[in-house]
């Protein structure tokens, strides 16, 4: 009888460990799965905020390029190409600013100061206005659907594909665009306005 209950006991303490070895094991693949899943979302999560960095960058360097076309840097480069590019990379943040009221103010004083005093407006301001003035205007099609998806993208590279090629061709090649005067941060900039649909366009696709 001893012997019986001995042999019983032994085996509940089998069973016993194998449910505990079993779900340590459960245990180990959950917590290997959860870690993968971290690990990929942490990779995805920084590459998002390497597209929204780049996203940034490129506006304030067409930005960049507007100015300076409009004060010291004359081409027959077509630049008012910059206008759309800026359009569809500006920051959800800048641009919801302007597509409100303040907008709506600055292109409201842009049209006055166009029509009944054209002298008083400068010609470097033309274009920022315009930019400002198709924000508030654009249709939601495009100030919202096109923007946010990879027809803007597209459209971004090809704008920025463009003006490269063309600031080589006036620069007279691909080395004297970068010694010429202003060459470098133009070419710089240009490129600039390059990667960031490219890179992008690379993680829509993938």
């Amino acid at each position: 009888m001893m012997g019986k209950k001995s042999y019983l006991a032994t085996r509940a303490g089998e069973v016993t460990s194998d449910l505990i070895s079993s779900d340590m094991k459960e245990l180990a693949v959950a917590a290997k799965k959860l870690a993968d899943h971290s690990v990929d979302a942490i990779k995805l999560r920084g590459l998002g905020f390497g597209t929204t960095f780049l996203e940034w960058v490129a506006s304030f360097a067409a930005i960049y390029l507007l100015i300076l076309d409009r004060t010291n840097w004359r081409t027959n480069i077509l630049t008012g190409l910059l206008i759309p590019y800026i359009f569809f990379s500006l920051p959800s943040l800048i641009f919801n600013v302007f597509r409100g009221d303040v907008g709506k103010w600055i292109a409201f004083i842009a049209v006055i100061l166009r029509l009944f005093f054209p002298r008083r407006l400068p010609d470097w301001l033309e274009m920022p206005a315009a930019l400002i003035l198709l924000i508030v205007v654009a249709p939601s099609l495009f100030a919202s659907d096109i923007r946010s998806s990879w027809i803007g993208v597209v459209i971004c590279l090809a704008i920025a594909c463009y003006l490269l090629q063309e600031h080589i061709r006036a620069s007279g090649g691909f080395r004297n665009s970068f010694t010429k005067a202003h060459g470098v941060s133009n070419s710089v900039g240009i490129i600039i306005l390059v990667v960031y649909p490219a890179w992008a366009l690379v993680l829509d696709i993938l």
